[in-house]
């Protein structure tokens, strides 16, 4: 799994904890917890529920792109529409 930087790139000079806890926590530990949950079940299911909580900001569209490159395909995003 390539390691996640994007707070510390984003958001590292204004606010360090964050950008730990995003990057090491969240998503280095956390996320990268593939005995559990298998990362492309995992992209799935964030980008249902950011859509059942009505949340397409930036951070939907990157979750949305990130499921694509994890092997989700449109037609199981548009399912989940219909559930």
């Amino acid at each position: 799994m390539k390691k996640q930087t994007a707070g510390r790139d984003g958001l590292g000079d204004l606010a360090p904890k964050f950008a730990e806890l995003n990057d090491d926590v969240l998503f280095g530990e956390i996320w990268s917890r593939e005995d559990k949950l298998s990362t492309r079940d995992r992209s799935l299911l964030t980008v249902t529920a950011l859509m059942a909580k009505g949340i397409f900001d930036n951070s939907f569209k990157y979750h949305v792109s990130n499921a694509k490159n994890h092997g989700v395909r449109k037609v199981e995003v548009v399912k989940q529409l219909l559930i």
